[in-house]
């Protein structure tokens, strides 16, 4: 299964969206489903809902945000592996020994700039 040519094959408006079309609806696509995922993870915090009783859907509402994501790449030309490569990097630059309150303070990646 290639992923990108599913999330395609449910937007037939994709070749002829403006980009702005295509940023609005992956970008709150996103915001909001990364809220359903967060509301899940509430009740199982605040609301003792199990989380076996919930896991299936929130991998569900994972799927939705990786959706709007993958939506995104698409949108901008790139890929999933770019992503994690690019976001590898940044944080290799930023906590080159792990992640320590100190490297987060610090934030070495972004002196660079």
């Amino acid at each position: 299964m290639n992923y990108r040519e599913e999330v395609l094959r449910n937007c037939p408006n994709f070749s002829t969206d403006t980009l702005m079309q295509k940023l609005s609806l992956s970008g709150l696509g996103v915001a909001g489903e990364a809220g359903e995922v967060a509301d899940i993870i509430k009740k199982v915090l605040h609301h003792e809902v199990p989380i076996m009783s919930v896991r299936e859907k929130l991998i569900k509402e994972m799927g939705d945000v990786h959706w709007y994501l993958e939506y995104l790449a698409a949108t901008l030309g790139t890929t999933t592996e770019e992503v994690q490569r690019l976001n590898v990097e940044k944080l290799r630059a930023r906590h080159p020994n792990g992640w320590t309150p100190a490297s987060q303070q610090a934030k070495a990646d972004e002196a660079l700039r």
